[in-house]
């Protein structure tokens, strides 16, 4: 195993260990590599709207445990500053949810990220931009 895939196997396990949201969602994480990561989950019962659909929320969160875990990768501590999502197809209750973060730029402070969200059937449900800002903080000294 590489150093750099290490050190994202070892922030995001750092991550996840204070992340009581992502917890509550169901996520786990399936794969890792250093800008890029892959989260699952399953929409419950009390995770759809007065429509019978998922709250747009739980597709959003998915996204964006996702892109922090992608994000912060490399071992400093990345926050989002602009987000957006569309919403191409309606989740339901039952529906097993996939979140691919993709790193597609990165200066030295600002970091480019699309997070494709699919359903069971391979079906695109949101497309999810975001980007972060690279702090000065390191993850190995700052918890």
């Amino acid at each position: 195993m590489s150093d750099a895939q290490r050190l994202a196997e070892t922030v995001v396990a750092g991550m996840l260990r204070h992340d009581q949201f992502s917890r509550w969602l169901g996520l786990e994480v399936t794969a890792l590599s250093p800008g890029n990561c892959t989260c699952r989950m399953t929409v419950r019962p009390e995770m759809v709207n007065g429509f019978g659909f998922a709250h747009g929320g739980i597709a959003f969160s998915l996204a964006d445990s996702a892109l922090a875990f992608a994000s912060n990768s490399g071992g400093k501590v990345n926050v989002s500053i602009d987000n957006a999502i569309s919403y191409p197809a309606a989740i339901h209750r039952g529906d097993e949810l996939t979140a691919v973060a993709v790193e597609e730029r990165r200066t030295r402070r600002l970091g480019f990220y699309r997070v494709t969200v699919t359903n069971q059937g391979g079906e695109t449900v949101a497309l999810f931009r975001g980007t972060v800002f690279q702090t000065e903080k390191d993850h190995r000294t700052h918890g």
